[in-house]
Order: C-alpha cells, then structure tokens, then sequence
C-alpha cells in the first residue's frame, strides 16, 4: 500500500505528526504556566523532522547486501522532548512565558494548517489521477 503514495505525502504526514506533538507540548506549557517549579518543555522540530525522513546527521544506514531495499518508516515518530533554554526562571522556578507560548501556539497551528492543506492538495492529484487521467 505505501507503494502508491509517493515520498511527499510521507513527508507530510511526518509533519503533521510532529506538529501535533508539538501542539500538545505547547499546550501543556501553557495550562501549566502558574504551576511552581514546572520546566517549559519543547522540541527542536526541524532536527526530529530530518530525522524522521531520514536525512538528518546522526543517522546512518548500513546495509548489508546491495538488493536490500530500505523502507523510510516516517511513522511514529519520536522526538527528544526537553526542558526548553530559553526559559527565564520566575520566583516559584516557574519558567513558562506564557506571551511567548502563545506566539508558538500560534504559529504551530499556521503550519499545521499548511501541512494539512499540501496533504489536501497532494491527495486531490492523486485522486485526479486515478478518477479522470485514464480517460481520453
């Protein structure tokens, strides 16, 4: 079955996947942002992207005879979640901005949207291809 999509909608679904887990990491910063002691958590996006599709630094594949294909399993993913460094702690070790968490939100979901709407697109060609690109 994942013969038939091409690596584009892989990619696509990585996102969205990402942006999801990014969504809900956000989230949980900002319904935690009067906790004391609580860490701002994030992840570094672009690097678990690469890393899911395969092209980042850290991964290397061995292969041990030439014939051997090698699917790209861009699905689950799983990202390093960590304590964000950028936080400034308040007095009760709070590091939460909540303005700042916001922006992020914000931003997350404009590029969720855009993941959904390629995948959108994405899907109506291929669509396309198979209702009316045998016709003549």
């Amino acid at each position: 079955m994942s013969k038939i999509f091409d690596p584009t909608i892989g990619a696509l679904n990585t996102s969205l996947n990402l942006r999801l887990m990014n969504q809900n990491i956000i989230s949980s910063n900002i319904a935690n942002a009067d906790t004391p002691g609580y860490k701002s958590q994030a992840i570094e996006f672009e690097t678990a992207f690469r890393n899911a599709l395969g092209v980042g630094d850290d991964l290397t594949v061995k292969t041990t005879n030439e014939r051997h294909l090698l699917p790209k399993d861009t699905d689950p993913v799983h990202p390093e979640i960590f304590d964000d460094p950028n936080g400034i702690e308040s007095l009760d070790g709070n590091t939460v901005n909540r303005s700042e968490e916001m922006a992020k939100l914000s931003e997350n979901q404009l590029m969720y949207d855009a993941s959904v709407e390629l995948m959108r697109k994405k899907l109506g060609m291929l669509k396309y291809g198979i209702s009316e690109g045998g016709h003549n």
